[in-house]
C-alpha cells in the first residue's frame, strides 16, 4: 500500500509561533510503510530565530572570532616552521653534515650476478643508478657506509592469448635486499628489502625486436625503482637515526 503525505500535514501540530520564519513547500513523497517522511525546510532568517541559529547583530562577533582562529593558526603555523627542514637541503640545522655529503661517502659495492646474462647487464643499472643519486656525477667522498646489495628478477605473463597461447602482456620484476655497514665499526646499521613490478606490452608475435625492446624499457624502469627505494631508506636513516 502506497501513501502519500505532505510536508504541511506533518507540521499541522505545531503553532503559528512555531512555524514563524520557516517556509514549508508542500511536496508529495511515496513509502512503502518502511520509509520515513522526508521533510522540506528552508530558513529564510526573518522573523523569530530559533535557538541554536545566529542573529543578524552576530556579524562583528562572527568576524572577531575568525580573525582570531587565523591569528591562532598562523601562530601555530610559525611555531612548527622550525621543526620541518628540507630533505636534501645545503645546510642541516644541527651544524652536521648535510644528506648529499653523507651520500657521496657511501661506498656502493658490485652486485653480484652471473656474468652475460640480463641479470648483470640490470646489476650495473641499479648501481650506476645510486652512484648518480649519491654523488650526483661528482666525486665521491671517502667512504664512512659501505652498501651492499643482491638481487633476482622474475617474467611472468599477465594476458595470454587464446588462440596462440602466447603473451601479450608480460611482467617483469626484480628483488632486493641490501645491507648498509658502518665502515669504522664494521657494523650494519641498516637492513632492508625492497622490489619492483612494471609490465610492458608485446604488440604482436611477429614484432620480435618489438617484445625486446619493451622487455629493455621495463628492466631499466624497475631497475630505477630499485635504486630509489634505496635512496629513500637510507635517506630515512640518516636524517633520523633510525
Amino acid at each position: 500500500m502506497k501513501v502519500i503525505l505532505n510536508d504541511l500535514l506533518l507540521f499541522s501540530c505545531l503553532g503559528p509561533r512555531s512555524l514563524r520564519g520557516l517556509s514549508l513547500r508542500p511536496r508529495p513523497y511515496s513509502f512503502d510503510g518502511v520509509m520515513p517522511p522526508v521533510l522540506s525546510l528552508w530558513w529564510h532568517n526573518i522573523g523569530a530565530v530559533p535557538r541554536g541559529f545566529p542573529s543578524r547583530g552576530d556579524g562583528a562577533g562572527r568576524g572577531r572570532h575568525g580573525m582570531m582562529r587565523a591569528a591562532a593558526a598562523l601562530a601555530i603555523a610559525a611555531l612548527a616552521g622550525g621543526c620541518f627542514q628540507p630533505l636534501y637541503g645545503e645546510q642541516s640545522p644541527t651544524g652536521g653534515p648535510v644528506l648529499r655529503d653523507q651520500f657521496s661517502a657511501v661506498d656502493v659495492l658490485q652486485i653480484q650476478a652471473p656474468k652475460g646474462t640480463d641479470e648483470a647487464r640490470i646489476a650495473v643499472e641499479i648501481r650506476n643508478a645510486l652512484l648518480y643519486d649519491f654523488t650526483g656525477g661528482g666525486y665521491a667522498a671517502p667512504p664512512t657506509h659501505r652498501l651492499k646489495i643482491a638481487m633476482s628478477s622474475t617474467r611472468a605473463a599477465i594476458i595470454v592469448d587464446r588462440n596462440t597461447s602466447r603473451s601479450d602482456v608480460e611482467n617483469y620484476g626484480i628483488n632486493a635486499t641490501y645491507t648498509l655497514t658502518e665502515i669504522g665499526t664494521d657494523k650494519v646499521v641498516v637492513t632492508g628489502q625492497t622490489f619492483a613490478r612494471v609490465s610492458y606490452d608485446i604488440p604482436g608475435q611477429e614484432q620480435r625486436f618489438a617484445r625486446v625492446r619493451g622487455l629493455r624499457d621495463a628492466e631499466l624502469r624497475a631497475a630505477k625503482v630499485i635504486a630509489d627505494n634505496i635512496r629513500s631508506r637510507l635517506a630515512s636513516y640518516f636524517i633520523a637515526g633510525t
